[in-house]
């Protein structure tokens, strides 16, 4: 899996950080294991004929020999990781995906001698690191736009080929995990999570329940964040950026803000205005979870588009019940918002306007209101909707896998087994529990799914935060929480 590293315009110092022993002494062995000259020697290995300060001039020589000016960041670094569970690849085969990377990347392609200088370093079993600088030898700059998307395609040749772990094409639907700086802030302010961990649940909580812009940065603002409004020329708010009281950069001279785009794919203002849905009259416990059940078995029939808006709004759904859940399985309702986070986000296009996707929208806003209805239900009522949720859930695991999303479908997977041990806190019993007011569920549901229309027939699996806003008054803010990597 290719990942692009930051650019920068010190070769020394990041040949001197891949050679050297890590943040934490985990580089060993840091080798050369191919270059734009395969006959390079390696640095490490025989230091008498080649240094780390030699082999950083040798590289920064087409960048030197510009005749205009440089370019600001001539470092061009990427770092590419097989799975934790596939073989150990040697030195030769790396040097093969090392060549192949940089030549669909656009930095050498396959026979042309006067492409960019690069250089494969490994200082890990599982992974290497590419380094090149921005500058061919005959003068031009390199086209390397879209240089990951290709890389990605090139990976996922070498997974056939060698009988690796397949991973999913590029996306952009995975979570969008915090930078080890920004663990780092939060460890030494003594906080449990970073500033992007605690925005990215605040925000999705307040677009899940918001009807339109005002009531979503109202609600922003009441859970306690810092909100700054984006406008257009005519004075409309087309983007917004959010910050933690307390999380400050550049010596507490100013706030760290973070846009909504930078937090998830899904929350820009765009994308959070089509998930607004008008007020709904409240409904109890009990008609929603109904509506989900009903929900569930639409999206079963749902074709393509029409099934990506229904798991964008089942995760909504998802993300209010963990901030409404009791505190007995409130954890694992939350860990089970956040692995299905990326099953929400489903690639290509969407329609906003199916059925499925209003009776999770209706249950959503019903559950908003769930501290006050769910008194008279107690236990039964909570594992009556954590049943539903699981249904759901697995109806939309297999949707997605009707659409050979791969990656979703495992997150999915997984958010459904954590619902699943939810409600054996519930009861200290199996999930299986008689539902209340309902005959036992003896077996397990199957789904039928609208498979990918080009692809062929699915297998058909059966299927076995901000708090919640009073009528009047102030929310209670969310937790305080607040980013340098390698």
């Amino acid at each position: 899996m290719p990942k692009k590293g930051e650019q920068g315009a010190d070769t020394a110092g990041l040949l001197a950080y891949l050679f050297g022993p890590g943040d934490r002494d985990e580089h060993t062995d840091p080798h050369l294991i191919t270059a734009w000259d395969p006959a390079l020697p390696c640095p490490a290995r025989t230091p008498d004929r080649i240094t780390l300060s030699g082999l950083a001039l040798l590289l920064d020589a087409p960048v030197d020999a510009l005749r205009g000016p440089r370019p600001a960041e001539h470092v061009w670094h990427v770092s590419i990781r097989n799975a934790p569970t596939d073989r150990t690849l040697t030195d030769a085969e790396w040097a093969t995906v090392a060549a192949e990377m940089v030549a669909v990347a656009g930095i050498a392609p396959h026979g042309d001698e006067q492409a960019c200088r690069w250089v494969a370093v490994r200082h890990a079993p599982d992974h290497i690191h590419l380094v090149a600088t921005l500058a061919r030898r005959d003068g031009r700059g390199p086209r390397i736009r879209g240089d990951i998307v290709r890389m990605h395609t090139a990976a996922r040749g070498f997974e056939t080929a060698w009988g690796l772990e397949a991973m999913s094409p590029l996306d952009e639907t995975a979570r969008r995990a915090p930078a080890t700086g920004e663990k780092e802030k939060a460890a030494r302010r003594g906080l449990t999570e970073p500033a992007r961990e605690t925005l990215q649940r605040t925000v999705r909580q307040a677009a899940a329940l918001a009807t339109d812009t005002t009531d979503f940065l109202d609600r922003l603002r009441d859970a306690g964040l810092r909100v700054r409004e984006h406008h257009d020329e005519n004075g409309t708010v087309d983007g917004y950026a959010v910050a933690l009281p307390g999380d400050r950069a550049d010596h507490g001279s100013r706030p760290v803000w973070f846009s909504g785009r930078t937090l998830a794919y899904d929350l820009s203002l765009p994308r959070i205005r089509e998930r607004f849905h008008p007020t709904i009259t409240p409904a109890d416990i009990t008609r929603a979870h109904t509506r989900i059940r009903e929900a569930a078995a639409l999206l079963a029939r749902a074709g393509r588009t029409e099934g990506a808006g229904d798991v964008a709004a089942l995760g909504d759904l998802l993300t209010v019940a963990a901030a409404v859940s009791p505190a007995t399985v409130r954890d694992k309702v939350r860990a089970a918002a956040t692995r299905f986070e990326q099953a929400s986000r489903a690639p290509g296009a969407r329609t906003l306007d199916g059925t499925a996707r209003t009776h999770f929208k209706a249950a959503t806003r019903a559950l908003e209101h769930a501290p006050r209805t769910a008194r008279g239900g107690g236990a039964p009522a909570v594992l009556n909707l954590l049943l539903a949720l699981t249904e759901a859930i697995e109806a939309a695991t297999a949707w997605h896998r009707a659409q050979h999303h791969r990656a979703q479908t495992t997150a999915a997977a997984q958010a459904a087994a954590l619902l699943r041990e939810a409600a054996t806190l519930t009861t200290g019993a199996p999930a299986r529990t008689t539902t209340p007011r309902t005959s036992p569920r003896t077996a397990p549901r199957t789904v039928r799914v609208t498979p990918a229309p080009e692809r062929g027939p699915a297998v058909s699996p059966p299927v076995t935060g901000v708090p919640p806003r009073p009528p009047a008054g102030p929310r209670p803010g969310p937790g305080t929480g607040p980013g340098r990597s390698r």
